[in-house]
């Protein structure tokens, strides 16, 4: 049954936020979670290799296959009918998945059946990788704002970059899709020992591809191309935690990323030297396995290893609320991406809503509902997916 929204500033007489929904259907703990098609499904990954694709409208299984024989380290979407998947069998592959081709495939869950083959979707690209790391890939557009601006109709949907953890210590490998060429090698800063690559992050900043990373030592670093010479240079390398980083994500607005790890702290980095401070942030929980950033870029959210997720103001990076249901470690968050104006149907989901949704069906306002509600999913050791709701 769906619940209101739980509201930030909390207080302290309210009982505990419980979640809107809970996905129950993987055997083995959920490594990935994403959002995809207008909010309207969400991917989940584990540790046995198996992908669900979830209806949110419905809350049921809409596609369940097998990606890789290995944990899943990440999940993502190119498009609408694209889904990425990253195993630590040193894979990732590019599957083609058209919404309606989803009645083809198999909804028998892995916590029914993880013996039985599964049909899989169409597999477009498979990219060996390293892996010997938990690092998960992560991946932005081709081209830069500019780029598109004054590319053809037929360049503009154009390439994705893939980032992934380089065969050495330290190392970042940038490769480009369709085209499965590398177009990058990221060294490690210099005179700075790492250790291996924990994290990466993809950014266009005023047209320049930068590239984020997040090490075993607990170092952060910023590299951008060099126009005169192509090579890559560090505009911003620091240290704010003691332990190695696990998660980064990116805030543009607010031009800083942010950093989680094994220990207690949360970082703020620059995305160059020109832009923010550093700050640290003491959370006294440590283990803050993922961490990621609402597309307002006004709250960003942690996932621990004491079960909870845990929203931040972006701003202050103070703690505003701990969403805890689940009995055991969260290592997955990911949040919808609302943009637009697209109506929220009633909370209930009854019809008796204003006059401009009455023509609308149950169905209609689900989805409806879907598309507009801010979304936080975190996936757990226990193999569930709580879904709450809040803004």
């Amino acid at each position: 049954m769906a619940t209101e929204p739980l509201q930030i500033a909390q207080s302290s007489q309210l009982p505990p936020a419980q979640p809107a929904y809970v996905l129950r259907g993987h055997s083995a703990q959920i490594h990935a979670v994403d959002f995809l098609r207008d909010n309207l499904h969400i991917l989940s990954g584990d540790a046995d290799g198996w992908v669900v694709l979830w209806s949110i409208p419905i809350r049921r299984p809409v596609a369940v296959w097998r990606a890789h024989n290995s944990t899943i380290l990440g999940v993502g979407n190119w498009g609408d009918e694209r889904i990425i998947t990253h195993g630590r069998d040193g894979e990732i592959n590019v599957w083609q998945l058209k919404h309606e081709g989803e009645r083809t495939f198999s909804t028998t869950l892995p916590i029914d059946d993880t013996v039985s083959d599964r049909k899989q979707p169409w597999l477009l690209h498979s990219l060996t990788v390293n892996a010997l790391n938990f690092c998960s890939f992560t991946m932005c557009s081709g081209v830069s704002t500019q780029e598109a601006s004054s590319a053809s109709e037929q360049q503009r949907p154009g390439s994705y970059l893939i980032a992934t953890p380089g065969v050495q210590d330290g190392f970042v490998n940038v490769t480009s899709l369709p085209s499965e060429e590398r177009v990058a090698t990221i060294p490690t800063p210099k005179d700075v020992k790492t250790g291996m690559v924990m994290a990466i992050g993809l950014h266009y900043q005023n047209d320049k591809l930068l590239v984020l990373a997040g090490y075993e030592s607990g170092h952060a670093a910023v590299w951008r191309q060099n126009d005169s010479t192509k090579h890559w240079q560090t505009v911003y390398v620091n240290k704010l935690h003691t332990q190695p980083i696990l998660s980064l994500d990116i805030a543009p607005t607010l031009k800083c990323f942010f950093t989680s790890s094994a220990d207690a702290v949360i970082g703020r980095h620059p995305l160059s030297e020109d832009t923010v401070k550093p700050k640290s942030a003491q959370t006294k929980h440590a283990g803050q396995q993922s961490l990621t950033v609402r597309s307002d870029g006004k709250i960003f959210a942690t996932a621990g290893w004491d079960g909870r997720a845990r929203v931040f103001s972006a701003k202050s990076m103070k703690e505003l609320a701990v969403l805890k249901w689940h009995k055991e470690g969260c290592y997955a968050l990911a949040f919808s991406n609302v943009t637009g104006t697209t109506p929220s149907a009633p909370a209930d989901d009854s019809v008796d809503a204003p006059s401009i949704k009455r023509d609308l069906t149950v169905s209609e306002l689900r989805t409806a509902k879907a598309k507009a509600t801010h979304w936080l999913a975190a996936g757990s050791k226990d193999g569930k997916v709580s879904l709450w709701d809040i803004y």
